[in-house]
């Protein structure tokens, strides 16, 4: 008798977290940004030929086109999605310190705008300087 690990099940994803829409448009994206990157070669091989060309790109670029194509197929693998989605994953918490850095760079830019044409103060910063002063004195 004979034991398997888990590791050797075969399962269809190996992140089965939900994710939003939004989310899993992000991993679709990721995912065809990496499958483009292997067939980068093709693709541009199929470009050069199709410039300047309309329906005659057709038959005139079949060769690239079909290299192209079959580069994208034998890359477009339910393993590559895995690997975009666990590469999600991964850049998270990089994506969520990238929008608390935008949001705070927005603040600040809106504050030296109000401050620069002597503008009235929001109504949070109102209630932010009532309560003991700035947030960067704070944290």
């Amino acid at each position: 008798m004979t034991t398997s690990k888990p590791q050797d099940l075969h399962l269809p994803a190996r992140n089965p977290l939900p994710l939003s829409s939004s989310q899993e448009a992000q991993v679709q994206e990721l995912y065809h940004k990496r499958v483009r990157g292997y067939c980068a070669n093709e693709i541009r091989d199929f470009a050069s030929c199709a410039t300047n060309r309309t329906i005659s790109a057709t038959w005139a670029c079949r060769r690239e086109r079909l290299s192209m194509n079959s580069c994208m197929i034998l890359h477009a693998t339910q393993m590559e999605k895995d690997a975009a989605r666990e590469e999600w994953f991964a850049t998270r918490d990089l994506r969520q310190r990238q929008r608390e850095e935008k949001e705070l760079r927005k603040k600040e830019q809106e504050k030296f705008h109000r401050d620069w044409w002597n503008l009235p103060p929001l109504k949070d910063e109102e209630t932010q300087r009532s309560q003991g002063g700035d947030s960067k004195e704070d944290g």
